[in-house]
C-alpha cells in the first residue's frame, strides 16, 4: 500500500508540475501589460444597489438575439423602432414589436448605427468596417482604412458604434487594433481578448462624406466602445470599456494619445472607477430642467479576481490557456444609468438577477426606457416612471 500510495503522489506532482508548465508555456494571442487599477468602489453613492432594473416587459423577437443597438425613428408620422441583432441584420418594427421586417443583413455583424440627412443607414459592423445603406439594402463600405500619426493606412479592425453629426461628419470607435472579430473567433471573443490584453490600441475616428477622408481623433483606449456626442457638438463621448470609464474628447483633437489616462484642454475623464464595464453611450431626452442626459449600459459587473490581476499581466495570459468555461466571465447582473455632460449620475436602474443579461444601453421615449443587449433573446421595456425611488434588493 506505501508503494501505491508513493506512487500515486509521485503522480500527482508530475501532474502538477505538468499543469503548471502548460498554463505557463502554451502560446496565447495576448501579450498582456501590467496597469494600475483603481479599487473596485462597488454599488455606493450614486450607484447604490437598487432592484429599478428588475421585472422589464419583453419584445418578441423571433429567431433573432442580441439588441446590442436601437433607435427610435418616425416614418410617415409613425413611430418605428430600429433594432440590430447577432445575424448581421437590422429588423423595423412597430414600438409594439408587431410588422416586424428586415431592412438589411449586412453579412457581418452591425453594432451600432445612425441615419443621416437623406435617410441612409450608417453603420459601424465589426466585421466590414463604417458602411451606409440605401433604401435598396445595398451595403456600401465607406471606411475599411485610417491614416495613423505617420500618415500610413491602417485597418479599421473593429467598428462598434457610431452617430452621424449635424453637419453630417461621422464618428465611430475603433474598439482594437489588435483583435478583430473576424480573425478571433467573434466580437465576444476579440473584446475578452483586447480586455485581457491592456494595450489600449482602441481609437475614436472621423470620416468626413464631403472628402470621403477619414482621420483619428484619439487612440489609446483599452477597447474604445460606445459614441455620443455632446448636446452642442463639440464633443464626443466614448466608453473606454477595458479601463471602467468614459471620456469626453474635443471634435477638433486630431490623433490625441489618451493612454496615460491623463485630462489635457482637449480629453478629460469624464467619469472613472465605474462598477462595471461600460458599452454604449445613448443620448437620452433632456431633463425636466433642459438638462442634456446620456444613457450608460454596464454589460458586466466587475469582480475582485478580474481587478487583481491587472498587475499580473502573466495571471491573465495562464487564463487563457483554461478551457473557455473557466475563463474569469462575470456573472450576468444589469445595470444601466444616465448622466449629464458633466458626468453627475442622474438616475441608476439595476437588476442583480441579470434576468435581461448584458444590458448595453437604453433607447429613451416619453413613456419608456428601451433596453438594449449584447446576447438577450429578445428587447427589454420598461414602463416610465418619474422620480421612482431606488429600492433595496
Amino acid at each position: 500500500m506505501k508503494r501505491i500510495f508513493a506512487f500515486g503522489a509521485g503522480g500527482l506532482a508530475l501532474l502538477a508540475v505538468s499543469l503548471a508548465a502548460y498554463l505557463s508555456l502554451k502560446p496565447v494571442p495576448i501579450q498582456a501589460l501590467a496597469w494600475d487599477g483603481k479599487p473596485n468602489p462597488g454599488y455606493v453613492g450614486a450607484h447604490a444597489a437598487n432592484t429599478r432594473l428588475s421585472g422589464l416587459k419583453l419584445i418578441d423577437t423571433g429567431k433573432e438575439s442580441g439588441p446590442e443597438h436601437l433607435l427610435v425613428r418616425t416614418e410617415n408620422g409613425v413611430q418605428k423602432l430600429y433594432a440590430a441583432f447577432e445575424s448581421g441584420s437590422i429588423v423595423r418594427m412597430n414600438l409594439d414589436g408587431t410588422n416586424q421586417e428586415t431592412v438589411v443583413r449586412t453579412g457581418g455583424r452591425v453594432l451600432g448605427f445612425d441615419f443621416d440627412a437623406a435617410g441612409k443607414v450608417i453603420a459601424a459592423d465589426a466585421l466590414l468596417g463604417l458602411v451606409s445603406i440605401g433604401p435598396d439594402q445595398t451595403v456600401n463600405v465607406l471606411a475599411s482604412v485610417v491614416p495613423d500619426g505617420n500618415k500610413r493606412l491602417t485597418a479599421i479592425q473593429y467598428a462598434d458604434a457610431v452617430v452621424v453629426a449635424k453637419n453630417g461628419k461621422i464618428y465611430f470607435s475603433d474598439a482594437s487594433q489588435r483583435f478583430g472579430p473576424a480573425q478571433f473567433g467573434g466580437t465576444f471573443e476579440a473584446s475578452v481578448l483586447d480586455i485581457l490584453e491592456q494595450s489600449s490600441t482602441g481609437r475614436v475616428v472621423e470620416y468626413d462624406p464631403s472628402t470621403q477622408q477619414a482621420r483619428v481623433v484619439a487612440t489609446g483606449f483599452s477597447f474604445a466602445n460606445g459614441i455620443a456626442l455632446s448636446a452642442d457638438e463639440q464633443h464626443v463621448f466614448v466608453a473606454e470599456t477595458g479601463k471602467y470609464r468614459i471620456w469626453k474628447l474635443a471634435v477638433s483633437a486630431n490623433n490625441l494619445q489618451v493612454s496615460s489616462g491623463q485630462s489635457s484642454p482637449l480629453a478629460s475623464v469624464l467619469v472613472d472607477n465605474l462598477p462595471g464595464y461600460p458599452d454604449n453611450l445613448m443620448r437620452g431626452l433632456p431633463t425636466a430642467q433642459g438638462t442634456p442626459k446620456l444613457w450608460v449600459g454596464l454589460v458586466k459587473p466587475r469582480t475582485a479576481l478580474v481587478d487583481a490581476m491587472a498587475s499580473k499581466p502573466w495571471l491573465r495570459e495562464a487564463t487563457l490557456r483554461l478551457p473557455r468555461a473557466l475563463w474569469p466571465v462575470p456573472k450576468p447582473y444589469g445595470h444601466v444609468f444616465s448622466l449629464d455632460e458633466s458626468g453627475k449620475v442622474l438616475e441608476d436602474l439595476q437588476d442583480p438577477s441579470g434576468a435581461y443579461p448584458e444590458t448595453t444601453s437604453v433607447t429613451e421615449l416619453p413613456d419608456r426606457l428601451l433596453l438594449q443587449s449584447l446576447h438577450a433573446k429578445s428587447i427589454g421595456w420598461l414602463p416610465r416612471v418619474a422620480s421612482a425611488s431606488p429600492t433595496k434588493p
